[in-house]
């Protein structure tokens, strides 16, 4: 069955039309600026029918934040005004007049590893992914892992350091992506004084990245490889997954993969370190776009054979 997938984002919003496990088609626009819900939903729906779902395709829609256990309602979409606790799923499935499905986009992106990328066929891993924040998602078992309020998988906040201050819409302290996330790299940066001292300009993450072996930089590196180590070596104790994949845009870097593949076993238990795995993600931006997909396709699946439906969890 096909299905379209929508990445909503700050900055743009990506929908793709998913058949027999590629992206046949897409539409790419800048989110509508005001962000609120109306205005943006419009805007998902009219993308969505360019695309021909409708009643007959389903559409999966993965938002940036959460959403509850029942994936009906979102829970905190940050820096999107007047969205919090709003029914976004049958919001979206009355404008769009079909088949709908709301997720998270960090599990929409861990769900499209293993429909269709470097986790496939895999029933246990975990997708870490270094952006412009940290996100992740958790599959066990086969099945997403969600939690007890639809929570769970928020890796960019677990707990690695002491103080540091998390970004707007969390406030607590020493969160993983306060310390790792490239906002967060580009102010410690600029605190060691390289890059840009502009306040109005941010140091360039690729340029410091090239300059790694200069020994004013080099500690910055080590700074940030060191930590993202010790995340990783905390998820695979916590979960011994099969495979930890890596996606966003800091390990694109040239080498970067390999050097902090070379760290993590330091941190890790003598018994983790024969197994585990990490890998670079192999959809990169495409993987929420399959997922939500994915999503929507078991819902109607369901529907279309009459079972009875249960709430988040899926696996495409």
């Amino acid at each position: 069955m096909n299905a379209v997938g929508v990445d909503l984002g700050g900055h743009k919003v990506v929908a793709g039309f998913v058949e027999n496990g590629a992206v046949r088609a897409r539409v790419e626009e800048s989110t509508e600026a005001s962000r609120e819900p109306g205005p943006v939903i419009a805007q998902i729906a009219r993308m969505v029918h360019e695309l021909g779902a409708g009643s007959q395709v389903p559409t999966g829609v993965c938002i940036p934040g959460g959403v509850d256990a029942s994936r009906e309602n979102a829970l905190m979409i940050t820096n999107f005004m007047g969205w919090n606790g709003l029914p976004i799923r049958r919001m979206l499935e009355e404008a769009i007049g079909g088949c709908t499905v709301i997720e998270n986009d960090a599990n929409a992106y861990a769900l499209g590893e293993g429909f269709a990328g470097a986790a496939r066929g895999m029933n246990d891993y975990v997708v870490l992914t270094l952006g412009t924040g940290i996100g992740g998602g958790i599959v066990s078992g086969g099945r997403l892992l969600t939690g007890a309020h639809g929570m769970a998988g928020e890796l960019g906040h677990i707990v690695l350091g002491c103080e540091e201050l998390c970004g707007p819409g969390c406030r607590g302290v020493g969160h993983f992506e306060a310390m790792c996330g490239a906002d967060a790299l580009e102010r410690r940066a600029r605190e060691m004084g390289l890059g840009h001292r502009a306040p109005e300009r941010h140091p360039d993450l690729r340029d410091l990245w090239a300059r790694r072996a200069d020994p004013a930089v080099a500690p910055f590196w080590d700074f940030a490889l060191s930590t993202i180590a010790r995340g990783i070596a905390s998820l695979v104790h916590v979960f011994d997954p099969e495979l930890v994949i890596i996606g966003g845009g800091l390990r694109r870097g040239e080498g970067f993969m390999e050097l902090l593949e070379a760290r993590i076993p330091r941190y890790l238990g003598e018994p983790f370190r024969r197994t585990m795995q990490i890998r670079s993600s192999l959809l990169d931006t495409d993987a929420p776009i399959f997922g939500a997909a994915g999503l929507a396709r078991a819902r109607m699946e369901r529907q279309t054979a009459g079972q009875m439906e249960q709430p988040g969890g899926e696996r495409p």
